[in-house]
């Protein structure tokens, strides 16, 4: 995220305070996955590729934000691009419904 320009702070918290925070994002369990992330006022969940988060900025539709369930390998930080595992970036509607933002295939 810092490569493509964004401002970025780490928080390491303990596990109890991390479950609250990933309880108070307002995604259902199963849409939650290994980091988590706010930006304007959007949850930004997983392994989601940088482009995908200024589309979301630029775009602004009327979500929770976007999420990459597991840890798919070729992700963003999650090893080799040319051999990735095909993963889909999911949009979270504020009713807890999802669609497919995009597909990495």
């Amino acid at each position: 995220m810092r490569d493509a320009g964004f401002t970025v702070t780490e928080t390491d918290l303990p596990l109890a305070d991390l479950k609250a925070a990933k309880a108070a994002t307002g995604l259902k369990p199963g849409q939650t996955s290994c980091h988590t992330g706010k930006i304007e006022g959007y949850v930004i969940e997983g392994h989601v590729p940088a482009r995908e988060v200024q589309r979301l900025l630029e775009e602004r539709p009327d979500a929770i934000g976007l999420t990459v369930s597991d840890m798919p390998y070729g992700s963003p930080g999650m090893g080799d691009m040319a051999n990735a595992d095909p993963c889909d970036v999911l949009l979270v509607r504020r009713d807890g419904s999802t669609e497919v933002y995009a597909s990495y295939r």
